[in-house]
């Protein structure tokens, strides 16, 4: 357990009902820097045995510990966008996944360009829940013939069975603060 992280999401943190965890103040729509520097620190001490060679995420919120993590591995951050820009070439890396804060399905699109065959993906994000937008990044690093190292992320909801999702892997998955239950407006920690 990433204490500083724990502590803030006991202070400030909020149960809204139907398993979504409100950490706008210092992740989702504000973000707290050194808050942010802490975790990435943190994750990229746990996966620096694994040798990644780019960190992945997903636009918007993963990309704050995405690139945090990134600066201690001093190794390039690869985000899937939402939308496809005017920038972006003709052919792209393109899967959809789930939303559940959004309620509906979100496209997650990568450029060639920067994910390629032969890296080594490390896929960093705010939340494992379901674990379905992540297992959209594992479809786009492996539709790019890149090798999965590692997953990591701020908070996992337990509870939501991302982590059984992805067990097929066989890669290290790692959450700072793990969250057993958010029934009844309660915010209740697994142990560690």
């Amino acid at each position: 357990m990433f204490e500083p992280l724990r502590k803030r999401i006991e202070e400030e943190g909020e149960s809204l009902g139907d398993g979504i965890l409100k950490v706008d103040p210092f992740i989702n729509h504000q973000v707290d820097p050194v808050l942010m520097d802490a975790c990435g620190h943190e994750l990229a001490r746990l996966f620096k045995d694994t040798n990644p060679t780019k960190v992945m995420t997903a636009e918007i919120s993963g990309i704050a510990p995405a690139l945090m993590t990134a600066k201690y591995l001093n190794i390039p951050v690869v985000y899937a966008r939402k939308h496809k820009p005017v920038t972006m070439p003709d052919t792209v890396y393109l899967t959809v996944a789930p939303s559940h804060t959004k309620g509906r399905m979100v496209e997650l699109i990568v450029s060639p360009e920067y994910l390629a065959s032969g890296e080594r993906v490390l896929i960093i994000d705010d939340f494992l829940a379901s674990g379905n937008t992540i297992a959209g990044l594992v479809r786009l690093a492996q539709t790019a013939g890149a090798s999965l190292v590692g997953i990591g992320a701020l908070i996992e909801k337990t509870f939501e069975g991302g982590r059984e999702l992805l067990s097929y892997l066989n890669i290290p998955i790692k959450a700072l603060v793990p969250i057993a239950s958010l029934d009844e407006g309660q915010i209740i920690f697994a142990e560690t």
